[in-house]
C-alpha cells in the first residue's frame, strides 16, 4: 500500500484528503505543522509521496521541499497562493505538480496517480475480486483460473473502477480518466464498456449502476 504524507494545517482539509485517500487505497500520514513533520521527517522517511501545504505553521512549504527531495519523495504542492511567482517558484524548485485550492478531490486523486507512475516504482502485484485475479503489470485477467480476454480499453476502464473503488464516478470523469483530456466524444461508450466487462467476469454486483449518475465499483 502506497503511503501519502498529507502536511496541511486545517483539519478539516486534512481529514477531507485523508478520508478520499483511504478509500482510494492508500495510506495517508497527516501532518498539521510544518516544524512537527520536519522532525518526523529526519527519522522516517519512507514514504510514496507527499501533499504539502505551503501556508504551514513551524516550516512553511518551500522550506519543507528541500528536504523532502533529500529523501526523493515527489511533492504535489495543495495550496491557496494562486498567484503565477508562487507557481513558477514552486515548479522550479522541484514540485511534481501544484495545485490550487479549492480543488475537485476526483482531480487530486488522478494527480496523485499520475505522478506514482512517473515517479514511483511500478505496481507489480495482483489484484483479487471476488473469484478474479487481475495481473497490472501482464495486463491479464483471470475467472476461476481460465483468462478471459478483455479488451484494452475494457482492461483500462477496469482499472479505472478498482483505482477508484466505493466511489462514484460519472459517465465524463471515467472517460477523462481514460484520456487524460476532456473526452469531447459520446459518454455512453462507458455503457459498452461495462456492459462486457460485467457480462465477461459476472460483475453485475461489483459495478454497481448509480442511477442518473454513473457507476460504482463495491468491493
Amino acid at each position: 500500500m502506497k503511503k501519502i504524507l498529507v502536511v496541511e494545517d486545517e483539519i478539516a482539509i486534512n481529514d477531507l484528503i485523508c478520508m478520499n485517500l483511504e478509500i482510494a487505497g492508500y495510506l495517508p500520514v497527516p501532518f498539521l505543522d510544518g516544524k512537527e513533520f520536519s522532525d518526523h521527517l529526519r527519522e522516517k522517511n519512507d514514504y510514496d509521496l507527499a501533499l504539502l501545504d505551503i501556508m504551514l505553521p513551524g516550516k512553511d512549504g518551500f522550506e519543507l521541499l528541500e528536504e523532502i527531495k533529500a529523501y526523493e519523495i515527489p511533492v504535489i504542492y495543495l495550496t491557496a497562493k494562486g498567484d503565477l511567482p508562487s507557481k513558477v517558484k514552486g515548479l522550479r524548485s522541484g514540485a511534481e505538480d501544484y495545485m490550487v485550492k479549492p480543488f475537485e478531490m476526483l482531480e487530486l486523486l488522478v494527480r496523485i496517480d499520475n505522478v506514482l507512475k512517473r515517479c514511483g516504482k511500478k505496481e507489480t502485484g495482483e489484484i483479487q475480486i471476488k473469484d478474479v485475479v487481475i495481473n497490472q503489470q501482464k495486463r491479464t485477467v483471470h475467472k476461476n483460473g481460465v483468462e478471459i480476454s478483455l479488451q484494452p480499453m475494457e482492461f483500462d476502464c477496469l482499472m479505472v473502477f478498482w483505482k477508484y473503488r466505493n466511489r462514484v464516478l460519472t459517465r465524463d470523469q471515467i472517460l477523462n480518466i481514460l484520456w487524460g483530456v476532456d473526452f469531447e466524444g459520446e459518454s455512453r461508450t462507458v455503457d459498452v464498456h461495462v456492459g462486457n466487462i460485467r457480462k465477461k467476469l459476472n460483475f453485475s454486483d461489483v459495478i454497481l449502476t448509480v442511477p442518473r449518475v454513473g457507476y460504482r465499483m463495491e468491493v
